[in-house]
């Protein structure tokens, strides 16, 4: 039995480590992978990160890197790595969970590697496992091959083949610079995408968003919103649309056993699709708990749920917390949420004492 079980290693899994290794609570982090790095460890081979290698670090220590260098994938695995022995972290791996419920005293923990119990738990798997592929009419037919974006690793796979990346976002824009490399390629977007200024990146909207966070917080007017869904032009970006190949049309109606039907009727064979079209929250580990609503999410104050106050969530994105879904930002809320656990327990501690008390 430890005080507090995290579940998963990734940035929002460390971010906790770090603060509650200066707690006086016992811990384990419970990771699905066999080696360190998370969701980046399923990027594709050239994702790079949005923002340099300052605005894109853990708590307590700045990944390498000069003001202007973004990282590559590797790097960020590699650092996520020495961050892992830096502080000594208790993972235990791989250990995937396969439900998290309420026992006599705590929680108890199942996984394919054995059963843990604790009396806490931090829910930080964030979204990878949860991919989302919206329905179209006739997507089980087509015979082409389809990619989630999770998927996707060298675009040299497409070479010479007829392909639709689908998806405004910053994943549907990378994807989309580097298969047009190799492929005929054409973006397919629910509405114009939004690109942000090429002087812009993860660094400048963070600063932009934790004004807004701050001037809330104080109750001063609050400055413009900072977008953080808008595309980074990062440089493969930029080569893309310097080549003329971040052209983008709307959605096709459906699909055939062939290819796609567009909305003006016309039929078009396609060999691939690429679904850059985001993830919801991986949270099916605490079904049997009961909190997980209608949206995929569990209604929290603050991060801990308000129906099971043993539980608590980082990383899911706004809902649990402010940019919590960054590697920079979800910083803010691991330390919130360290502390309050810590003040939790250290409140029953007391309670305990004075019962005892004569």
């Amino acid at each position: 039995m430890v005080d507090v079980a995290v579940i998963g290693a990734g940035q929002a899994g460390l971010a906790l480590g770090y603060y509650l290794r200066r707690s006086s609570l016992s811990y384990v982090i419970l990771d699905m992978e066999a080696e360190p790095g998370g969701a980046w460890r399923h990027g594709w081979d050239s994702l790079r990160a949005f923002s340099p290698a300052r605005w894109s670090s853990l708590p307590g220590w700045l990944m390498d890197g000069g003001p202007d260098e973004y990282p590559t994938r590797d790097e960020v695995i590699e650092y996520f790595r020495k961050y892992e022995e830096r502080y000594e972290l208790p993972i235990e791996r791989p250990m995937n969970v396969r439900g998290v419920r309420r026992g006599e005293d705590g929680f108890a923990i199942e996984t394919d590697g054995g059963d843990f119990s604790a009396l806490a738990v931090v829910s930080a798997t964030g979204t990878l496992r949860s991919p989302h592929v919206p329905e179209y009419p006739g997507r089980g037919v087509f015979g082409g091959r389809q990619l989630h974006s999770s998927e996707h690793r060298r675009p040299e796979e497409f070479e010479g083949e007829r392909v639709l990346v689908v998806g405004g976002g910053n994943s549907g824009a990378q994807i989309m610079a580097e298969v047009s490399r190799f492929a005929d390629a054409t973006w397919v977007t629910a509405c114009e995408p939004k690109f942000l200024p090429d002087d812009v990146d993860g660094r400048v909207l963070f600063e932009r968003a934790t004004e807004k966070y701050k001037a809330k917080s104080e109750g001063r007017p609050e400055p413009p919103a900072a977008n953080l869904a808008d595309i980074v032009v990062v440089s493969p970006v930029k080569e893309a649309r310097e080549r003329g190949d971040l052209e983008n049309v709307r959605s096709f109606e459906r699909f055939t056993k062939d290819g796609v039907v567009w909305p003006d009727g016309t039929e078009e064979r396609v060999d691939a699709v690429v679904w850059a079209t985001g993830f919801g929250s991986a949270l099916s580990h605490l079904e049997p708990l009961g909190v997980v609503d209608e949206r995929g999410h569990v209604e929290v104050e603050g991060t801990r749920s308000v129906e099971e106050p043993g539980l608590w969530l980082v990383g899911y994105g706004e809902w649990t917390g402010f940019a919590s879904a960054t590697v920079i930002g979800v910083g803010r809320t691991a330390r919130a949420t360290a502390r309050e656990i810590e003040g939790v327990f250290d409140g029953e501690a007391s309670e305990a004492k004075a019962r005892a008390s004569p």
